[in-house]
């Protein structure tokens, strides 16, 4: 395959890219269009839930696996290489569980208010980078679902008419409050999602 990886994205090993089921792709604007069929699909089996747990680890990989399992056949499972992004892959069980753990205080005790909530559960997510593949989009998701079930608050518009996927002024603003969080520093992520 010929992946051109926007910058922020995580590339992928030789082994993660022979789960692509569709041996015809061969470029990422081909992929993106899989993908985002995909997602679509896992949106509309979302929407036919009754309950959803977004503080349980099982859901979390079952998600992954609606948005992305038409595509990559290791979608839904741990990754078990390291990236440019994420803890060591020996961690993510764990590292997760104890995320969900914390996301889920913070709603049932109003620790934050929902953006601001929101904000550090993406931001979470991503820095766990549990999957080989689609953490950003899967986040993005993640934390609307939180936001609608932990706070009945509406999602947030994270590409505000731009495709989040595409290098565009949107997406550096978006990569940029991610490293700024990174080092601790929350405000530009606040600022992009609405809290401030």
């Amino acid at each position: 395959m010929n992946l051109t990886e926007p910058e922020g994205a995580t590339p992928l090993d030789p082994d993660e890219c022979e789960g692509l089921k569709f041996r015809h792709i061969t470029t990422r604007e081909e992929l993106d269009e899989l993908e985002q069929a995909n997602i679509e699909q896992g949106l509309a089996w979302l929407s036919r839930r009754r309950k959803v747990d977004i503080f349980d680890d099982m859901f979390i990989r079952t998600l992954h696996k609606q948005l992305f399992g038409d595509v990559w056949r290791w979608a839904g499972q741990y990754r078990l290489t390291e990236k440019n992004i994420g803890i060591d892959p020996i961690q993510i069980s764990m590292q997760l569980r104890m995320f969900l753990g914390d996301a889920q205080l913070w709603a049932e005790q109003d620790i934050f208010p929902p953006l601001e909530a929101a904000a550090r559960f993406h931001h979470r997510m991503v820095l766990i980078h549990p999957f080989p593949n689609g953490n950003g989009r899967h986040a993005r998701i993640a934390t609307d679902i939180l936001l609608d079930v932990a706070y009945k608050h509406p999602p947030i518009a994270w590409a505000s008419g731009y495709n989040l996927q595409a290098d565009n002024a949107r997406r550096r603003d978006y990569i940029a409050a991610l490293r700024a969080a990174d080092a601790g520093d929350f405000d530009p992520l606040f600022i992009f999602v609405g809290a401030r």
